[in-house]
């Protein structure tokens, strides 16, 4: 057939037959009408492709409306005249790049067909958290994050210590858009979410307290981030909604330490803290006193497990995914710590060394922090400023460095890879420092055991490896 210059009152005006009729366009190569039997009016294009053979590209329904889109013309779309013309010569323009346009329709034909897979039961809200559960890994360790089951329930899916499939937290996101798509998910609601955890709480959650809560806010904003990154490089969004939402900030850095004078007369705050471990009692006075004298993070003491312990108590070790940078630390215990730790009752089949119903770590922290409060201000008879258990850990790093350890040292002692040994230094310096941190634990714990005591302790410098 002729091609001819097609109109809107031309195309509608022809009529269907018993056989399929294709009319050409003269206004664009390869342009074609297709009527079907039916009455059925579409747009397709005839060409060659690359590799020689016929190619048949379907454009999309005939548009009736007389009404021009304002956005550029794509397959799939109903097309009037002029946009199937000016889709028709773009394709024309790809062509002539050697594009193969009809391998490249299929393949955005199979993206939309998963899209659509994913707004069905894959793509709903509680699927994509359960597989990003199941999938998220820290990069530098390859293994679950250290609090991945405190991440899923803020999610709302709660996982069993002994495994098994996680139950879903009545009230929370999993529980409130089980089937929401994902893929509708936008930045709105994630900043709406972060509000109404910093304000109100996580959904599905008990809240510690009825102010608002930037940390709150931060925990479910990183959440959230943590969550959409994994899903957008997965593949299961093609737009992360994330990006762009407000974190509320981070706190000011603290600097509180607890007293660590050099002379045990003026180190009134840890004669306190710890004549208060004592007041408070088991487990909770030992645990205190053990992030203290080591320099641990409360986590990491707080669950420890006796399995974690040289069966004579002189070392910690910790595996990597039980600590904050991912890398196993090993803890040289002095024999005071020895002896707080052989203090500490034993409950019959308990694998936690603090634990108060044998089953699970110590919990409760806010609660026993307020009677230990409580406790130092009985033993002080005067205000004492704020302070959190998080501060035991720069009191420990501040003591040491006031009796004299040097900075590489204190770092081996804390886990630490920043600062004295970040850098050049870090990467070529492997050494652990295990003779000097273990001696450095032990004037630690001699020093504080003077404060205790009342007596003077043994603080002379100790003379350190030269810098490496």
């Amino acid at each position: 057939m002729v091609a001819r210059m097609l109109t809107a009152a031309a195309v509608a005006k022809l009529k269907a037959a018993a056989k399929t009729l294709e009319i050409p366009d003269a206004g664009a190569p390869g342009l074609r009408l297709v009527i079907q039997p039916t009455g059925t009016k579409s747009w397709a294009m005839r060409f060659r492709r690359p590799d020689g053979k016929q190619g048949n590209l379907t454009l999309g329904r005939l548009d009736t409306s007389g009404r021009e889109a304002d956005t550029a013309p794509v397959i799939g779309q109903p097309l009037t005249v002029a946009a199937a013309r000016a889709l028709a010569i773009e394709i024309s323009r790809q062509r002539a790049k050697d594009l193969d346009v009809v391998a490249e329709h299929r393949i955005d034909k199979q993206r939309r067909r998963a899209v659509v897979h994913e707004r069905g039961t894959i793509g709903a809200f509680r699927q994509a958290a359960l597989a990003f559960v199941d999938g998220h890994k820290v990069k530098k360790t390859g293994q679950k994050p250290r609090r991945w089951r405190e991440d899923a329930r803020m999610l709302g899916l709660d996982y069993p210590l002994d495994g098994g499939e996680p139950a879903t937290v009545k009230g929370s996101l999993c529980d409130r858009w089980r089937d929401k798509p994902i893929a509708e998910i936008n930045g709105d609601d994630i900043y709406h979410l972060i509000e109404e955890a910093r304000q109100y709480g996580v959904p599905g959650l008990r809240r510690r307290n009825d102010e608002v809560s930037e940390p709150r806010g931060r925990k479910m904003a990183d959440g959230l981030a943590a969550l959409f990154k994994w899903l957008h490089r997965h593949r299961w969004i093609k737009v992360n909604p994330y990006l762009g939402t407000h974190r509320p900030p981070a706190p000011v850095a603290r600097d509180r330490v607890l007293n660590t004078k050099a002379d045990v007369r003026n180190a009134d705050e840890l004669r306190w803290f710890w004549a208060a471990c004592d007041a408070v009692g088991q487990p909770f006075g030992a645990m205190c006193k053990v992030l203290l004298l080591t320099g641990c993070r409360r986590d990491e003491i707080s669950r420890l497990t006796r399995g974690e312990l040289s069966d004579d108590l002189s070392t910690l070790r910790l595996p990597g995914e039980r600590t904050k940078n991912g890398l196993p630390h090993d803890v040289a215990l002095p024999p005071l710590v020895q002896e707080i730790l052989k203090s500490v009752p034993q409950i019959a089949g308990c694998e936690f060394v603090f634990s108060t119903n044998g089953h699970s770590p110590i919990s409760g922290f806010s609660k026993y922090k307020k009677r230990l409060d409580a406790a130092m201000l009985a033993k002080a008879r005067k205000a004492i400023p704020q302070w959190q258990l998080h501060d035991l850990r720069r009191s420990c790093a501040t003591g040491l460095g006031d009796i004299g350890i040097s900075p590489f040292v204190i770092e081996e002692c804390l886990n630490h890879v920043s600062g004295a040994k970040s850098g050049v230094s870090g990467t070529y310096n492997r050494s652990k420092y295990k003779p000097e941190t273990k001696a450095a634990l032990e004037r630690w714990a001699d020093y504080v055991a003077g404060v205790v005591s009342g007596r003077a302790a043994n603080v002379v410098p100790m003379r350190g490896r030269p810098n490496s």
